[in-house]
This record gives structure tokens, C-alpha cells and sequence, in this order.
């Protein structure tokens, strides 16, 4: 039996998830390296590390890495519908790595395994929606001078730790990994434009060529969205809140308008905001019949789920997640993965390549926070842009690409201000 605690589906799946592990292990070659020096410097020894990140092939490397640190880690899903019980078999069995983590637990099971992340009394956090952060915050307290900072993942959760910054009670130094150039250039981009259009066909096989595809919000994941389904023949209609995304979205060459207006349009509408209530009530009563809904943002509150049950006169499960609701109209409309992250429960989350950036902003943003123990305030961080400048690096170097270096006179000239025209 494992040495670890641990609250997971079934450890005979341990071999399937090692293999998985191994071949996600394959394309994330810059987090390999750095496990490779971790474990030669081991500098998170003695230090306890509670993760709260969606379990799946990636995140699993990540974990890997940070113990070959030295590291004591603990991990638990952050979302309920987003772990490969396969992929918490293989950390429990063959890494010794304790998870709490069920593919579809309920909502009691799902908080209950974080609290278990936050019963390990971790130094260092690493969230993803800042629900470890939260629950230390609320009802953990005395926790709070013991952890030397935590790291964020996504934006949602930056857009709340920012809040709790803003109003003055955020416990300790917070380091927004989402915010690194090269993780929101490329993860929120590429990674979330792929991988929640493939969680859209999974769940529909829908012939995205000449649909009219909605995508609510301009930032770095709602224009990876715009831009792999325009790619694949869609009408692309951008809905944004924001002037300047708006008119990028526009001068990018897609239509701009309300969510009222686009409503009876849409064929897919696809909400990537990390705001609440952006499709509503109203909008479902003017879509037509057969359109589909789904969500790319962290949080199922995007979709205002209650009003659309309340509107339904019926609803049924034509396909794995896929719930029909009727209207009063006659209209059908179909919801899919409950409202939550299509791209992760419908379909597996980023390519391994592209969380390679990621979780290697993970990795060094925690030997960074131990690093500088102490001397952070309690405040939201950007990653360091020398972590950005070596992750960009390894990341080419894994790649076969040689780019110029600056000669030391183009570099003076860089610096001057005396040389013109």
C-alpha cells in the first residue's frame, strides 16, 4: 500500500497514469530539465508545499518536479470535473505523492479534499482559482505566518487576490505566475484556443466551417479562442466590455458587438471572461434552436446556470456532457460540461508542450518565493522577467532555434541617449 494519504478513485489505474506521465513527460522538456537540476540542488528541502491545480498529465510532472526539489507536496483537484483518476493513481502509487482528487466528486468531497491540501500546513501554495488561498484566509488563519508566499495560475485568481491586495488583507506575498509573459502568451493563447475548441467537437462534433462562433471576452484565451475557430471556418463575433480589446478585436478583423445583439446569431457561444453572468436570461430567449454554450473561464458562474434552468420548460443528456434544455419557445439549447472548463473536462487540457512554460514559471517562482523568504511584502507579484528570459530560453534552445546576440556596441547604443539622427 502507498505511504501517502490520500482519497482517490482507484489505485489499480496506477499503470495507465504512469504511462500517460510519462508521455506528457516526452513535450515538456524545459520542466525535465529543471527537475534535473532540482534534484541535484534540492531546494525545497524541508519545505511543505500544498498544490490546488487540475490533476491531469501536466500537473503531474509539476509535482514531480518540485519533490525532486526536496519538496513535501500534497496536491488537490480545482475543479471537480477536471481530474484524470488515472493520472492520481500513478502520483499516489508510483510517486509517492499524496492527492485528494475524484473525477466528478460533489461539492462536499471536492472542498473536503482541499481542506486536506490546507491540513498539510504548507510554506508554499500553488493555486489555480485561489481556492487554497481563500480557505486559509477564511477559516485557517493561524496558518498564515507560516507560509512564505503562494504562487497563481490563472486569471481568475489573480483578479481576486488583486482585490483582496487592494483591500488590504491578503496574509502573505503572492507571485502571479499567470501574469509571466511566457506562460499568458502562450498557455492562455495557444493553449486554451486549442484545447477548449477540441473540448467544443468532443462534446458535439460540431462542423465548426461556416458556424457563427461567439466568443465573450478579448484577452489572452478569448482571442486563442477567436483564432482557432476562425481557423477552422468560423464567422467569429467577439463580444468585450473593454474599448481597447474591443477595437483590437475589431481591427484583428472580427465583427464586435453586444451579447444582445449576437445572441440570435450564434450558432457556438464560448464565454472566456474570469467575470460572472456574462450570457444571461435574456440572451438564451433570443438564441436559436440547437445553439450550444460552453465555458473556457475558470469559474461555472460565467453561464448564469440558474436562470437558464429556470427558463427551461425541460432539459435531457442527448451526449456526455452535453445537457438539452427546452424552452418555452420550442427552442433547444445545449449546454456543455455543466458550465465549467470545456477544455478540461470534456477534452485533456492544454497540450504538454505548452504547459511546459507554465509549470516551469511554477517550478522557478517557487524556488524564487523560498529564495526570498521574508523579504516580500504581502502583495501580488509578477513573475521575475529573468524567470521569463530563461523559460523563453530553454524553451528555444529545446526547440533547435539560435536567435542573434547583440554586439556590445548595439547594446551601448540601446542604453544611450546621446546618439541620434
Amino acid at each position: 500500500m502507498p505511504s501517502v494519504d490520500h482519497d482517490i478513485k482507484d489505485l489499480a489505474l496506477a499503470e495507465q497514469g504512469s504511462r500517460l506521465i510519462e508521455w506528457a513527460d516526452r513535450d515538456m522538456p524545459v520542466l525535465r530539465e529543471i527537475r534535473a537540476r532540482f534534484e541535484q540542488e534540492q531546494p525545497f528541502q524541508g519545505i511543505r508545499i500544498s498544490a490546488c491545480l487540475h490533476v491531469t498529465t501536466e500537473t503531474a510532472n509539476l509535482m514531480r518536479a518540485l519533490k525532486a526539489g526536496g519538496a513535501e507536496v500534497v496536491l488537490c483537484a480545482s475543479n471537480p470535473l477536471s481530474t484524470q483518476d488515472e493520472v492520481a493513481a500513478a502520483l499516489v502509487a508510483e510517486y509517492d505523492i499524496a492527492v485528494f482528487a475524484i473525477s466528478g466528486e460533489d461539492e462536499d468531497t471536492y472542498y473536503r479534499h482541499i481542506v486536506a491540501a490546507v491540513d498539510h500546513r504548507p510554506h508554499l501554495t500553488v493555486d489555480d482559482g485561489a481556492d487554497l488561498i481563500g480557505l486559509i484566509h477564511s477559516t485557517r488563519r493561524e496558518l498564515l505566518d507560516s507560509v512564505i508566499a503562494g504562487l497563481e495560475e490563472t486569471t481568475t485568481g489573480v483578479i481576486r487576490l488583486r482585490a483582496m491586495e487592494f483591500d488590504g488583507v491578503l496574509g502573505f506575498p503572492i507571485i502571479a505566475v499567470n501574469e509571466a509573459q511566457s506562460k499568458h502568451l502562450f498557455d492562455n493563447r495557444y493553449g486554451t484556443g486549442q484545447s477548449a475548441v477540441d473540448g467544443i467537437l468532443r462534446a458535439t462534433n460540431a462542423l465548426l466551417a461556416g458556424s457563427t462562433f461567439v466568443v465573450a471576452g478579448y484577452g489572452w484565451c478569448g482571442r486563442g479562442v477567436a483564432e482557432r475557430a476562425r481557423g477552422m471556418g468560423s464567422h467569429v463575433i467577439v463580444l468585450e466590455v473593454d474599448p481597447l480589446r474591443a477595437l483590437q478585436a475589431a481591427m484583428d478583423g472580427f465583427r464586435v458587438m453586444t451579447a444582445e445583439q449576437a445572441a440570435p446569431l450564434g450558432d457556438i457561444f464560448c464565454t472566456a471572461t474570469g467575470g460572472k453572468q456574462v450570457l444571461r436570461g435574456e440572451h438564451f430567449a433570443r438564441m436559436k434552436d440547437g445553439a450550444i454554450i460552453a465555458n473556457a473561464g475558470h469559474f461555472n458562474v460565467e453561464i448564469d446556470l440558474p436562470a437558464l434552468r429556470e427558463l427551461a420548460v425541460s432539459s435531457s443528456t442527448p451526449r456526455p456532457f452535453v445537457e438539452q434544455f427546452t424552452l418555452p419557445s420550442g427552442n433547444h439549447l445545449n449546454l456543455l460540461a455543466d458550465g465549467r472548463l470545456i477544455n478540461l473536462v470534456a477534452a485533456e487540457g492544454h497540450p504538454a508542450s505548452v504547459m511546459d512554460m507554465s509549470f516551469a514559471n511554477q517550478a522557478l517562482s517557487a524556488e524564487y518565493a523560498v529564495k526570498q523568504a521574508g523579504t516580500l511584502e504581502n502583495r501580488v507579484y509578477v513573475v521575475p522577467p529573468e524567470i521569463d528570459v530563461e523559460i523563453a530560453r530553454l524553451k528555444l534552445a529545446s526547440l533547435k532555434i539560435e536567435i542573434d546576440v547583440l554586439s556590445e556596441e548595439q547594446q551601448r547604443y540601446l542604453k544611450s541617449w546621446s546618439e541620434g539622427t
